[in-house]
């Protein structure tokens, strides 16, 4: 998973709409010691969740469109009539505890989970339910996937990272870092390692330090761990691999490179303004917003590759590299396709701002519509965008009113929305 943190005078409440209140809980709770969950074996559910119809789910046509776009109402991938957008293939209440996070969301082996608590997977086609875990994901943790195992922090609170099957649910992996370590959280995942930040004990129980490791994905033996720099915290750590770089941000808005192999630290700055941590991995390059600066910098040395100014009155938001190519919205509501290896701008739109629409924080992409999830419901959703224009094609909205953050992904046959409790499946 990538990354995942500015603080709040980092956003633009009159372009964009202030932090939701579950995103608040998210960046402020993650780390808190949390009561143990109910716990319970992994199982088949034999009934499946009765489906919900949406009452009049959907989205307006676009107004407007990117520069050289025409009207921006083209039908696009899924798109219902006169660009509307599409209805929903199923809708299934779910019981997700999402607090905002891209990685709350994954789809994988046929199926669709969301973070909660039991954490349920959904068939991807019809949204019967597969499996759950009644002792759910830990609040605040992500859901780590890599190309065939889900990981989790074990929901026991007992230092121990487990791999599941997620077409089945079934534990295939576990790992303990040891008991003089607490709430060890899975960061990121590579062809060999899964890499967990925990929290160092005292004798009194009380913990000052934490403890940055790698454990090996297929014997679970630790690698190396290294502890951190006394001032750091485990909490609000976004993180993401790269060949022999392991990349990281977190409260304390460091930006901090570890070499995979031998857990040293490569190279760490100081990062000013960087929209809670989120950043972006491109090839040999890390991509970090900066206030009105999106900024490149080599993951071998720290060097500043290049840079891309917005206006001065906008923030540059959640960048995502897909298919090779940067994608990226500020909080004038301007979108924005950039080459990742050079910073050259390959479009730039004002889609959003003529329809009137929110700026998204997270991004998928299906074909040639790229589709964003914003992080505020009132004229938000789930909007498509032509990745080839920045045209708006529609947008989706469950009507709810529910002011959760929106959640996207895809197997590349769906698009998946999740809004509070609620998770509807979109053609593609």
């Amino acid at each position: 998973m990538a990354g995942r943190d500015s603080t709040s005078d980092d956003r633009t409440p009159e372009a964009s709409g202030p932090p939701s209140r579950r995103r608040v809980l998210r960046l402020a709770g993650s780390g808190l010691a949390l009561a143990a969950l109910t716990t319970g074996t992994v199982g088949c559910d034999e009934d499946a969740v009765e489906v919900e119809e949406p009452a009049n789910a959907g989205g307006d046509a676009p107004k407007g469109g990117g520069e050289g776009s025409g009207d921006g109402g083209g039908a696009g991938a899924g798109a219902g009539e006169k660009g509307q957008a599409p209805k929903p293939l199923w809708t299934k209440p779910t019981s997700a505890e999402t607090y905002g996070d891209n990685d709350e969301l994954v789809a994988a082996g046929g199926v669709v989970i969301a973070s909660g608590s039991p954490l349920a997977a959904l068939d991807a086609a019809t949204g019967g339910q597969k499996w759950s875990l009644p002792g759910g994901a830990i609040p605040g943790a992500p859901l780590l996937l890599s190309e065939d195992t889900l990981y989790l922090a074990s929901s026991d609170y007992d230092g121990s990272v487990i791999g599941y099957a997620p077409a089945s649910g079934k534990e295939t992996w576990r790992s303990r870092l040891g008991k003089e370590y607490r709430q060890p959280r899975p960061i990121a995942v590579d062809e060999e390692q899964v890499y967990v930040v925990a929290e160092i004990l005292e004798k009194d129980g009380s913990s000052k330090t934490n403890v940055i490791a790698a454990l090996n994905s297929t014997t679970g033996r630790i690698a190396w761990k290294e502890q951190r720099d006394v001032g750091t915290e485990q909490n609000g750590i976004h993180a993401a691999v790269r060949g022999r770089h392991l990349v990281y941000t977190d409260f304390k808005k460091n930006l901090t490179v570890r070499d995979t192999v031998s857990g040293g630290q490569v190279w760490t700055h100081k990062t000013t303004k960087t929209n809670y941590g989120f950043f972006t991995v491109h090839q040999d390059l890390v991509i970090v917003p900066q206030g009105n600066v999106l900024q490149a910098f080599n993951l071998a040395d720290g060097k500043e590759k290049w840079s891309l100014e917005a206006s001065d009155t906008a923030l540059f938001r959640e960048p995502a590299a897909l298919a090779d190519v940067l994608y990226v919205a500020d909080s004038a509501r301007t979108m924005w396709a950039v080459d990742p290896s050079t910073g050259r701008q390959l479009w730039k739109s004002e889609a959003l701002a003529d329809a009137g629409l929110q700026v998204p924080r997270q991004y998928v992409k299906a074909g040639d519509t790229l589709y964003g999830a914003t992080d505020l419901d009132k004229q938000g959703g789930i909007i498509a965008i032509d990745a080839r224009t920045g045209a708006v094609r529609w947008t989706f909205n469950d009507r709810t009113g529910d002011y959760h953050a929106w959640l996207v992904a895809t197997d590349g046959k769906h698009v998946f929305a999740l809004h509070g409790k609620k998770l509807h499946a979109l053609a593609v």
